[in-house]
């Protein structure tokens, strides 16, 4: 038998998490790993328990941090696949979110019927939802910062010349801010599995 997609849940609503819970326990690909309420225990757990993919309530009320900023930590630091839960279902509020928390996909809390095949296929292939986020994340680069942004992914950026040293490290600089990351390894550790 595969091995099971370990997932874990971000939820501050105990009622929803049960539901959930009790939809993950009952699909046998996957494996309920554990419930966090708020955000420094979600991203512990993230780090503890090693999930494939984290199922992130969009809105943690009464957290210390929100969801996008939990989300994206956890992915920085666990490489897990992020979906977002959300009550929300204005569509570019939750795929402006889901660009800063560099998540995977997003699903509407009304809409939860297929989750678990969501969530499976989220784990073990690249969705077309995943690639449209991914796409919009990078759809502000100009042509010469997707250059250098291709050459950190595949790992070239070190055997450019002397003279355009200067040139690419304000290519740089600008596209970390625009991609709301620090460094190249943060780069790297979001985007060179998510090839495109």
């Amino acid at each position: 038998m595969e091995k099971k997609v370990k997932v874990l849940l971000v939820e501050d609503d105990n009622d929803f998490a049960f539901l959930i819970r009790k939809t993950i326990s009952n699909d046998g690909r996957l494996e309920y790993t554990g419930h966090a309420q708020g955000g420094y225990a979600a991203i512990k757990m993230a780090q503890q328990l090693r999930p494939d993919v984290v199922l992130m309530d969009l809105n943690l009320s009464g957290s210390e941090i929100d969801g996008v900023e939990t989300a994206k930590e956890i992915k920085l630091t666990t490489g897990a696949k992020i979906l977002l839960l959300t009550s929300c279902e204005q569509q570019e509020i939750v795929i402006n979110a889901s660009k800063r928390a560099f998540a995977s996909g997003y699903i509407f809390k009304s809409q939860c019927k297929g989750l678990a095949d969501t969530v499976y296929e989220t784990a073990v292939s690249t969705t077309p939802q995943e690639l449209f986020i991914k796409e919009l994340l990078i759809a502000g680069l100009s042509p010469a910062e997707r250059s250098v942004f291709d050459d950190m992914i595949d790992g070239r950026i070190n055997t450019l010349t002397a003279s355009s040293i200067k040139t690419i490290a304000n290519q740089k600089t600008s596209i970390f801010k625009k991609l709301g990351v620090k460094s190249t390894s943060e780069l790297t550790g979001i985007f060179r599995k998510w090839r495109l």
